[in-house]
């Protein structure tokens, strides 16, 4: 869409459970790209939506989230460089025991 844009969001959280709660919002805004690391694509109005509900689940002193906007995503050209092993998205699963 002409109206999304590309974002990368990176979380470091302190607590598993807030960890956890933060990356099951993630994964129902963006694209798992690695631990810890998303890629969106968003409208304006989801961009707010994923702000609202990562800092009503987040503590302010003991979290952090970076949102950083890449452009556009009819314009943005996303490139990726891994270094060391190489890079695939990989479907993130649970295994119960």
């Amino acid at each position: 869409m002409k109206n999304e844009r590309i974002y990368i969001v990176i979380y470091d959280i302190s607590n598993p459970k807030r960890w956890r709660r933060i990356y099951e919002i993630m994964n129902a805004y963006g694209e798992w790209l690695q631990l810890s690391v998303f890629q969106c694509r968003l409208t304006s109005r989801k961009r707010v939506e994923l702000e609202t509900k990562i800092r009503s689940t987040i503590k302010n002193d003991k979290d952090h989230v970076l949102i950083i906007d890449v452009g556009l995503s009819h314009k943005a050209e996303l490139a990726i460089q891994s270094i060391g092993k190489s890079f695939k998205i990989t479907k993130r699963e649970s295994i119960v025991i």
